[in-house]
């Protein structure tokens, strides 16, 4: 099968992004006031539609925090018929969430290239969007802007969208001309009128949306903003162009009471009763015109593996290659084999660190692009101006030779013995693990870090020169290098908003999560308090810093049985002990817990302890 994607697809402009969170952009799959959706991959290959926040949303604080509180009720809504988020970034720049990729056309491009459908299929796509809402609901989440865009139409029923990013903008201080709410033809009067929102403002959307679908034209016409929602107020909506069997429904939806509008659930039960639907709603292979099936194929005509993005021009040449095995002196080096291309893209907080391969002599050779010879295992890297290859002519003429690399491999081996001797002094005198309680060395005041201990909120000192260990990296999610002071950093200052009391920090994955998933390990916020999960023991620090060898030695010497509110100012720094692998997790006030709510802000660092 071919890389290119279907036509149906946008190809990627100059100013769209290659990769956002770790997961490679291939193309545009459409964009809306709320933001632009991409096409990308699991790192499993599986196609997923990326949704990014618009600039303007995401300068503004109140929308972030109702996105990132929104985003964590959207995920625990598994409706068949809506499209299952998979994952989200609240807080990067640009915010973003990723979505199950629904292989079918919004219900909007469906009405406007192939007018209006039968009644049978108005009365599945009603059944199924119903439905939708209850899973919606039943999370305490109204979507507040279900629009023929917000469906898509599949093979196997329809896919309701973007629920809880319409609230989320709700309500953010934007009130420029373009950033209005909802879309005014499919709300509901208490909507436009700015009242109370409930499940009853969806259940009205969703008889204007299927009166749209049976008649090709919304129920209260179109025009300016404003004279629409003055009909949408005060006026009765048109059903002349609906289909006589449908009307009795959709005008129950469309009623201007909220409380004399259907339920989700007894939408569902008039469509299965309808007669032309014969009591079951069933989504088989009949239940859209041909002319739509045929639209569902063209967008399920992907690849198998993700398609190589449209190039971007690169901001330099691309550097040449460096040979896997020493040259002999005069001969030009042959090149490095390369790596077959990626099948998929990898999140980055998922991506392998990249492999060389290994000289007969045990030599490791520096990645592509890099310059000189190769270098002994274990060995600082020795900087090598970039410049011609030996053997090779320059611009000018051939090139003169300068130190052999049999004399680099010299130096690099002095050198290391050199670093090695002074880890060593560095490190002495560190009384064990660098801990609490005797285990500071000469020198350091008030429990000061030792080399190679890494550090609570992501930044790590470097490790003893020349020892062979790499520091403890790792931002957000990030994979680390070799650790140093015994643990690994899993991810560091990674920033969890707990909203209220049903909310917990899984500790694990370092992700807000509901607390009725009931992680394995867990930090719960509250009330005055914070509890966690059983076997684990904490250690409370008056200090403005905490390692994992600190916190390993302050549970054992000054375990503390609870960390209250009042003793965790904002930098207040804590930490827990896994009993069952030795894990540490270190947590850093951002905001004061709240008494009222149970609400707080933390930042939190996971170590692995090795072996």
């Amino acid at each position: 099968m071919s890389n290119d994607l279907p036509s149906v697809f946008q190809p990627l402009q100059p100013e769209d992004p290659r990769e956002v969170g770790g997961y490679r952009v291939f193309a545009r799959l459409g964009a809306g006031g709320m933001g632009r959706v991409y096409l990308s991959y699991t790192p499993g290959g599986r196609p997923v539609a990326l949704k990014v926040v618009r600039a303007e949303f995401a300068e503004d604080g109140e929308f972030r925090r109702r996105f990132a509180q929104e985003v964590a009720n959207a995920q625990r809504i598994h409706g068949l018929y809506t499209a299952q988020v998979i994952d989200a970034g609240p807080d990067a720049g640009a915010p973003w969430l990723v979505t199950a990729y629904v292989p079918g056309p919004s219900l909007q491009q469906v009405i406007r290239e192939h007018g209006a459908l039968p009644p049978r299929t108005v009365l599945l796509l009603v059944g199924g969007i119903a439905e939708a809402l209850q899973a919606i609901h039943s999370v305490q989440v109204v979507h507040r802007d279900l629009k023929p865009a917000n469906v898509l139409v599949a093979s196997d029923g329809p896919r309701v969208i973007d629920f809880g990013i319409a609230r989320a903008a709700d309500a953010t201080a934007l009130t420029g001309t373009g950033y209005r709410i909802g879309s005014p033809a499919f709300m509901s009067p208490e909507q436009a009128q700015g009242g109370p929102v409930t499940a009853a403002t969806d259940v009205f959307a969703l008889g204007a949306l299927a009166a749209y679908a049976a008649g090709g034209a919304p129920p209260f016409g179109e025009g300016p903003d404003t004279a629409v929602l003055y009909r949408v107020v005060h006026e009765e909506p048109d059903l002349s162009a609906v289909p006589a069997g449908l009307r009795e429904l959709l005008a129950r939806c469309l009623a201007k009471d909220p409380a004399q509008r259907p339920t989700p659930a007894e939408v569902i039960e008039a469509a299965r009763s309808h007669p032309a639907v014969g009591g079951q709603l069933r989504f088989a292979d009949d239940w859209l015109p041909d002319r739509v099936n045929t639209e569902i194929t063209r967008r399920s005509d992907l690849p198998r593996t993700p398609p190589t993005p449209l190039p971007v021009p690169p901001a330099a040449p691309p550097m040449p290659t460096v040979p896997a095995t020493a040259p002999s002196i005069g001969a030009p080096p042959a090149a490095a084999p390369q790596p077959p291309a990626a099948q998929y893209p990898v999140p980055q907080a998922h991506r392998p660190m990249p492999q060389y391969p290994t000289a007969p002599d045990g030599a490791v050779p520096p990645p592509s692009g890099a310059f000189g010879p190769p270098q002994p295992a274990g060995a600082p890297a020795v900087p090598v101006a970039p410049g011609p290859q030996p053997g090779r002519p320059g611009p000018d003429g051939p090139v003169r030779r300068g130190v052999s690399w049999k004399t680099l491999l010299v130096v690099a081996a002095a050198t290391a013995v050199v670093g090695t001797a002074v880890g060593v002094a560095l490190t002495s005198g560190s009384g064990g693990d660098g801990g609490r309680g005797g285990g500071t060395p000469t020198g350091q005041a008030g429990g000061a870090r030792t080399a190679g201990q890494a550090t609570a909120g992501g930044s790590q000192d470097q490790a003893s020169p020349g020892s062979g260990q790499s520091t403890a990296q790792g931002g957000k999610g990030g994979s680390t290098g070799k650790p140093a002071g015994g643990y690994t950093a899993v991810y560091t200052d990674q920033v969890l908003s707990s909203p209220d009391l049903t909310y917990v920090f899984d500790l694990t994955t370092g992700k807000v999560v509901s607390g009725s998933t009931s992680p394995a390990w867990a930090l719960e916020p509250g009330y005055g308090h914070y509890n966690w999960s059983s076997g684990s023991d904490a250690f409370l620090t008056t200090e403005n810093h905490l390692t994992p060898a600190e916190c390993a030695a302050g549970v054992e010497q000054q375990p503390v049985a609870d960390v209250k509110y009042d003793a965790l100012p904002v930098g207040g720094l804590f930490c827990l002990r896994n009993r069952e692998n030795g894990g540490i997790v270190v947590v850093k006030t951002v905001e004061q817990g709240s008494t009222s709510n149970a609400r707080a802000k933390v930042s939190i660092s996971y170590f692995r302890r090795n072996g």
